[in-house]
C-alpha cells in the first residue's frame, strides 16, 4: 500500500508539473510568434545586439540595392584604437534577416571590438530594391569597403571582412571584381565549390537534382511576382535534420521551459522573419553556384564581360569550416582550391595565401553563434589578422595550443588565451579529406546541362502563363500562408483563442511545482523523447540513402549523359579555370624584378630573407604568433623613420620569398652584401635569433640554417 501511495504521489507530481510546463510552453510559442508579428511590421528588422550608425544607405546609390554600411558603437568601457586595421561583418542574406554576426556579446562583432578594432557591419532590409542584382550587391560592397578604408587613413591594413555562409561567396566575388579594395577575408561557413562532398553524406548537394534543375526557382519567383520568399531557403535547411525541427528544438524547450526560454527566444528573433530576393537574383545563385558551380571554374561574368576569377583576389584568405556543418561540409568550403590550382606550386606562383581551420564537432549556425567559438577561432583570428597579412603564399592550417598548457614556450608574446601557429599544408591534404569520382563529376554536369534544358522549356512554354496569371495579392496569399509563417501565426496574437495564455502562464509560474530529477514518469517521458529521435534519425538516414541513390542512378544512366552532350569525344566533364596569361606575365615581371634586387637591399631586407630561408627548413614551415610578437616588440624600439607600414612589410615579405624561390643557395649567398657595417650585422643576428627561437630551441635543419645565417652574418 506504502508503495502504491508513494507511485500515486509521483504521477500526481508528474502530471502537475507536465501541466504547468505545457502552459509555459504556450506562451513561449506565442510569445515568439507575437515578437514575429511586430518585426514584420518594422521597416528594418534585425537582432544586432550592439547600437550602430548608418554611414552608407545602398538605397541612394547609382546602382541601388537593399544594402546599407553601418558603424557599430563600441558599448561603454570598450576602447577603440583607431590606427588598428578596421574590420567588415558581413551577415547572410540566405532566407533570414540581418544581425546573427553581433546577436549578443560574444560574437564576430564581440571579438573585434573587444580586440579593440573598429568595427563596421553590412546588413540589409526584408525586400529588396526592384531590379537590384548579385552584381549590384558586389558593386555596392566595394563602395563600402572603400569608404570604410577612407574613414581610417592612418589603419595598419587594409579592412578584413568576414562572410558568414552566403556573405562569404559574395565577398569573394566581390575581392575578385575590385582586388585592390580589400584585406584578408575571412570565410566562416561560406560554400564555394557546391558539389564537393563525399558519398553517405552532404545530401543538400543532390537537392538540385530531385527537382530536374532550377525551373522550380524560376517558378516560385514568377508565383512570387518577381520575388523569390526566403522561407523556402529556411525550410530546406530545416528539413535536413528532422529530428531537431519536429522534435527536439521545441522538446527541449518543453523540458527546460524555466531556463531555456530566453536563449529560445533570442534565436527566434533572427530565426523566424524571411526574408525575400529578387526572382534574378536567386536565379543567379542556383543558376551559377547551386546547381552550375560556375564560381570556381570561372565561367561567370559580368555585365561588362569581366570574368570573376577567384585567381584575381589578392588578399589572404581565412577558410573556417566544421565536419559537423552539413551545409558546408570542409570539401565544399575548400575545394575551390583544387578547382584553381593544379598543384602548390601554382597556388604559390598565383600570389595566394589561404588559411584554414577544420572545427571538429560544430555545426553550420555554431559557427556564426556559438559563445565557445567565437571566444576561440574568431577571437584568435581577429587577434593574428595582422600577421595573416603577411603570410607569404601558399596553405596554412591554424592550430591553437591553450597558453596554460604545460610547457608552452614564451607565452607572454601571444594575445589572448591561445598561441596561434599557421602550419604549411599541401593540396593533398584537401584531397585527402575526400571527394568525387570522375563518374560523380560526370552526374553533377549531367545535372547542370538537364537544369539548362528544363529551364528553357519553362521559359518557353509555362512561364509566360504563369506570370499572366499572378499579380501581387497572390503572390503575398502565398507567402503567408507558407507553413513556415504559418506556425508563428497560430501561436501568437493573431490567433484569437490564445488571449488568455499570458495571464495563465503568469499564475502557473507562481505555483510552479516542478517534479523532483528522480520522478520515475519524468524519466519515462525521457525515454519516450529519445525514442521519437531516434525514429526521425532513421527516416533522415533512410531518405538520405534514398535520394543519394536516386542521383546517382538516375544521373549516371549513359543515355541520359548522351542526350545531354557529355558522352561525346569532346565534352568537358568540368570546366576547370583556364590560363590567364595577362596575369602569367605580370608574375613573370614580377620574378624578373625580384632576380634584379637579388643582392640589394639593407637590414630590413636581410633579416626577413634571413626568417623566411630558416622557415623554409622542413622541422619549421610554419607561422607563429609568439615569433611575430617578438617581431612587434622588436619595432618598438627602432626609430620612428626606420619603422615601415604593415603594407610596406607585406611588400618585402613577398619579394624575398620570391627570390628564395628563384635560387635559395644565390640568395643566401647574396646575405652578406645587404649588410656591410658589423654593428648591423651583430643587432640584425641578435633580432633574427630571438625571432626563430620565441617559440623555442631550433633542432635539426631549422638549426643547421640558423647556423649558416650566423656565419653568413659573421
Amino acid at each position: 500500500m506504502a508503495e502504491t501511495s508513494n507511485i500515486a504521489t509521483q504521477a500526481f507530481e508528474y502530471w502537475t508539473d507536465a501541466w504547468q510546463r505545457s502552459i509555459l510552453f504556450m506562451d513561449v510559442l506565442y510569445r515568439r510568434g507575437t515578437e514575429r508579428n511586430a518585426r514584420e511590421r518594422e521597416t528594418a528588422p534585425h537582432v544586432l545586439n550592439f547600437e550602430f550608425e548608418t554611414i552608407i544607405d545602398g538605397r541612394t546609390l547609382e546602382r541601388p540595392v537593399n544594402y546599407s554600411l553601418m558603424r557599430i558603437i563600441p558599448p561603454d568601457g570598450v576602447e577603440i584604437d583607431e590606427t588598428k586595421r578596421p574590420f567588415i561583418v558581413v551577415d547572410p542574406r540566405a532566407g533570414h534577416g540581418p544581425g546573427i554576426g553581433g546577436m549578443k556579446q560574444d560574437s564576430e562583432i564581440g571579438v573585434v571590438l573587444k580586440a579593440g578594432n573598429p568595427c563596421y557591419f553590412i546588413g540589409f532590409l526584408p525586400a529588396p530594391v526592384p531590379g537590384q542584382t548579385i552584381e549590384d550587391v558586389c558593386h555596392a560592397e566595394a563602395q563600402f569597403i572603400e569608404q570604410v578604408a577612407y574613414l581610417h587613413p592612418h589603419a595598419e591594413g587594409k579592412p578584413a571582412l568576414i562572410g558568414n555562409c552566403q556573405a562569404g561567396w559574395q565577398i569573394m566575388m566581390t575581392a575578385a571584381l575590385h582586388p585592390e579594395l580589400a584585406g584578408p577575408l575571412v570565410l566562416a561557413g561560406a560554400p564555394l565549390s557546391y558539389w564537393a562532398g563525399v558519398r553517405g553524406k552532404n545530401p543538400l548537394r543532390y537537392l538540385g537534382g530531385l527537382a530536374g534543375g532550377t525551373w522550380m526557382t524560376s517558378l516560385a519567383g514568377d508565383l512570387g511576382n518577381g520575388k523569390f520568399d526566403g522561407a523556402h531557403l529556411v525550410s530546406n535547411f530545416e528539413n535536413m535534420n528532422p529530428s531537431n525541427t519536429y522534435w527536439k528544438k521545441g522538446y527541449h524547450v518543453y523540458a527546460n521551459v524555466d531556463t531555456e526560454e530566453k536563449r529560445f527566444l533570442e534565436f527566434e528573433r533572427w530565426w523566424g522573419n524571411p526574408v525575400l530576393l529578387n526572382a534574378e537574383e536567386i536565379q543567379f545563385i542556383t543558376d551559377n553556384l547551386f546547381v552550375g558551380n560556375r564560381l570556381s571554374n570561372g565561367t561567370i561574368h559580368d555585365s561588362d564581360g569581366r570574368r570573376i576569377d577567384l585567381r584575381n583576389i589578392r588578399s589572404p584568405i581565412v577558410v573556417f569550416c566544421s565536419w559537423g556543418d552539413d551545409i558546408t561540409p570542409p570539401q565544399q568550403a575548400l575545394g575551390w582550391l583544387l578547382d584553381l590550382y593544379e598543384d602548390d606550386a601554382a597556388l604559390v606562383a598565383g600570389g595566394q595565401t589561404v588559411v584554414y581551420t577544420l572545427h571538429e564537432s560544430i555545426g553550420h549556425l555554431g559557427i556564426f553563434v556559438s559563445a565557445s567559438v567565437a571566444n576561440k577561432e574568431h577571437e584568435e583570428f581577429t587577434r593574428s589578422m595582422d600577421l595573416i597579412d603577411v603570410l607569404p603564399p601558399g596553405l596554412y592550417e591554424a592550430v591553437f595550443i591553450d597558453k596554460a598548457g604545460e610547457g608552452v614556450h614564451s607565452p607572454e608574446f601571444a594575445d589572448g588565451n591561445y598561441v596561434v601557429r599557421f602550419e604549411r599544408r599541401d593540396l593533398n591534404e584537401l584531397r585527402a579529406l575526400g571527394g568525387n569520382d570522375d563518374e560523380d563529376e560526370r552526374r553533377f554536369a549531367t545535372v547542370a546541362r538537364l537544369s539548362e534544358i528544363n529551364q528553357g522549356l519553362y521559359r518557353t512554354f509555362v512561364s509566360p502563363l504563369v506570370r499572366a496569371m499572378t499579380t501581387e495579392q497572390s503572390a503575398e496569399w502565398m507567402r503567408n500562408m507558407h507553413p513556415y509563417r504559418m506556425r508563428y501565426e497560430m501561436f501568437s496574437d493573431m490567433n484569437p483563442f490564445l488571449k488568455g495564455i499570458s495571464v495563465l502562464a503568469d499564475q502557473v509560474r507562481e505555483q510552479r511545482k516542478p517534479a523532483s530529477p528522480d520522478n520515475p514518469f519524468l524519466k519515462m517521458q525521457e525515454a519516450a523523447s529519445d525514442r521519437i529521435v531516434a525514429a526521425l534519425d532513421q527516416y533522415q538516414l533512410f531518405r538520405d540513402q534514398a535520394v543519394e541513390q536516386f542521383f546517382l542512378s538516375t544521373y549516371g544512366q549513359p543515355l541520359l549523359q548522351t542526350l545531354v552532350g557529355l558522352r561525346a569525344d569532346s565534352a568537358n566533364i568540368r570546366r576547370r579555370i583556364g590560363r590567364d596569361i595577362a596575369r602569367e606575365s605580370v608574375v613573370a615581371a614580377r620574378r624578373t624584378e625580384a632576380a634584379k634586387r637579388l643582392a640589394s637591399g639593407g637590414e630590413r631586407e636581410a633579416v626577413i630573407r634571413s626568417i623566411l630561408y630558416i622557415a623554409r627548413s622542413p622541422e619549421m614551415r610554419v607561422a607563429d604568433e609568439r615569433a611575430f610578437g617578438v617581431l612587434r616588440e622588436l619595432r618598438t624600439h627602432l626609430p620612428a623613420k626606420e619603422r615601415v607600414s604593415l603594407a610596406r612589410f607585406k611588400e618585402v615579405v613577398q619579394e624575398q620569398n620570391m627570390i628564395l624561390q628563384l635560387d635559395e643557395e644565390r640568395a643566401m649567398t647574396a646575405l652578406p652584401k645587404l649588410l656591410t657595417e658589423v654593428d648591423d650585422r651583430q643587432r640584425a643576428l641578435e633580432g633574427i635569433r630571438q625571432i626563430m627561437t620565441a617559440s623555442g630551441e631550433l633542432s635539426g635543419e631549422a638549426a643547421r640554417r640558423m647556423s649558416r645565417v650566423a656565419e653568413l652574418f659573421e
